[in-house]
């Protein structure tokens, strides 16, 4: 059964031949780490009476946390006081790293695009808006240390995303044109990031609903990595080369 993919789509991909590099986001994107997001938010907001002691539930955890940087999260939680709002981040992020250790695991299929993108020999990174410490963790974690050839973090950059600029700043230090990579983002202010730097970026439906990424324009929505729909653009793009 054919895969039905848009002209466009696959006309931005084949445009992108000879590939040179991939990045990619990595909460969302390389491991399912919202819900490790989520249970570190719910658990110490409880803990300071949050919300009158109510905990905080799926829809607001996606329209107010995910995604997003910890100053935004910062201003959203506590409007009054800014600078508790940023310590709160700072202490639930250590709570995080704790929970990674033993929940984290890879988007179906991710191992099979990174062989994938091994195999044809192209130039990655990592960039995303989770502090530091908290990326190279889950990177180690899912045994991808030595894949990827640099992690570019938001916050070490002039604008965190959906600013373009992590994403300018890897092609710069990979030292690759725009018009020759793609991204691999799952929220709207990353497909946002992406599209503002002038690449293609698929967008993986991890938690955020298909609807939502479309209105960032990525140039494709899957599932995951195993969706056919994804191998039928890189398939287009190997008979490019």
């Amino acid at each position: 059964m054919p895969v039905e993919i848009s002209e466009n789509s696959k006309s931005a991909f084949t445009a992108l031949a000879p590939l040179e590099a991939v990045l990619f986001d990595v909460d969302g994107t390389l491991c399912d780490s919202d819900p490790i997001h989520h249970i570190a938010f719910r658990e110490m907001l409880l803990e300071i009476g949050f919300n009158n002691g109510v905990p905080i539930d799926e829809d607001f955890f996606v329209q107010t946390i995910a995604g997003k940087h910890n100053d935004d999260i910062a201003a959203a939680l506590f409007p009054d006081d800014i600078p508790r709002g940023l310590k709160f981040c700072e202490e639930k992020e250590a709570y995080f790293r704790k929970l990674v250790k033993e929940k984290v695991e890879p988007i179906k299929g991710l191992y099979k695009l990174t062989k994938w993108v091994e195999d044809h020999g192209l130039k990655r990174a990592a960039v995303t808006n989770a502090p530091r410490p908290n990326a190279e963790l889950m990177i180690s974690s899912l045994g991808l240390t030595d894949f990827f050839h640099l992690v570019i973090i938001g916050d070490e950059c002039e604008h965190p995303k959906p600013a373009p600029d992590p994403y300018l700043k890897a092609l710069e230090v990979l030292n690759v044109s725009k018009e020759h990579a793609f991204i691999c983002e799952d929220s709207v202010s990353g497909i946002k990031a992406g599209v503002a730097a002038g690449m293609p970026v698929v967008g993986l439906a991890t938690r955020n609903p298909e609807s939502q990424l479309w209105t960032a324009n990525p140039t494709l929505v899957i599932k995951d990595y195993e969706d056919p729909k994804l191998w039928a653009v890189l398939d287009e793009l190997d008979k490019m080369a």
